[in-house]
């Protein structure tokens, strides 16, 4: 089914909201399987637990999603609302046109003194960037170094690989499908979580077509807009098996009926 373009001023419907399929391997996927278990006890337990979201402007929901909810936001709705974690706190640090160089730079105040239980970390795109000069080895060793801080801190890692991008209109970046995979294979080698953005964008084209899913799902030949938030934070819930199809968060029809 078409979803619905950001239009302004547009109102979508209810079937705008309807969750892409995506493989059946987004959802059985095995690794980082002591951290899933670990993050599972967190949910199903009784204490509360900060979850800290960080990365650049596409974590940060920066204007590109024309007032809807970024993925972290949709992810807080999830837990705090339809999980009924309603002590549990959601924090977004990301900033906008941010590196893991500035990540680590700026480590204290942007994620140590918040006490995290889970830190997700989506990064990659502004590495890429010829301007950045954040060579892959340096964007390796970068994302290795803040797996380490985040369990030396004794928090749960989760490594975000990042969102496609319209690469004829976006040069600067032509080298995001490399970077891309390192993050996938720094998540793998170190036992983390992974959600693979990359992949389930991939999948959808593969099914939809390339112009329709960016016309769908981006706002600009980077940036997510808020369908592609919708997207991205649902498959972060199906990685974390918190995936419910009659949620609304997770697809369902959300329109209570009369006021």
């Amino acid at each position: 089914m078409k979803a619905g373009l950001l239009i302004a001023g547009a109102i979508p419907s209810t079937a705008a909201y309807q969750a892409f399929a995506g493989d059946q391997r987004f959802r059985d996927d095995n690794q980082g399987i002591d951290d899933l278990r670990a993050i599972k006890s967190r949910l199903e337990g009784g204490d509360p637990s900060v979850w800290l979201f960080t990365g650049d402007s596409i974590t940060q929901g920066a204007k590109h999603t024309h007032g809807w909810r970024s993925y972290p936001e949709v992810f807080s709705e999830r837990v705090r609302w339809e999980l009924s974690r309603v002590r549990d706190v959601v924090i977004n640090t990301a900033v906008s046109g941010n590196t893991t160089a500035d990540l680590l730079a700026d480590w204290k105040w942007r994620v140590d003194h918040f006490k995290p239980q889970i830190v997700s970390v989506m990064m990659g795109t502004n590495d890429c960037a010829t301007s950045k000069k954040v060579n892959r080895t340096d964007f390796e060793r970068n994302l290795s170094a803040i797996v380490s801080r985040v369990r030396d801190m004794g928090a749960i890692p989760v490594l975000h690989v990042p969102t496609p991008i319209i690469a004829a209109k976006a040069t600067e970046r032509s080298n995001l499908p490399a970077y891309a995979q390192t993050v996938a294979e720094v998540a793998e080698r170190n036992g983390v979580v992974g959600v693979d953005h990359w992949a389930y964008w991939q999948d959808a084209i593969r099914q939809k077509g390339e112009s329709q899913v960016f016309a769908d799902w981006l706002n600009d030949p980077l940036h997510p807009n808020g369908m592609g938030h919708l997207e991205m934070a649902r498959l972060l819930f199906k990685r974390l098996q918190i995936f419910d199809e009659s949620a609304a968060t997770c697809g369902a029809p959300y329109y209570e009926g009369e006021h």
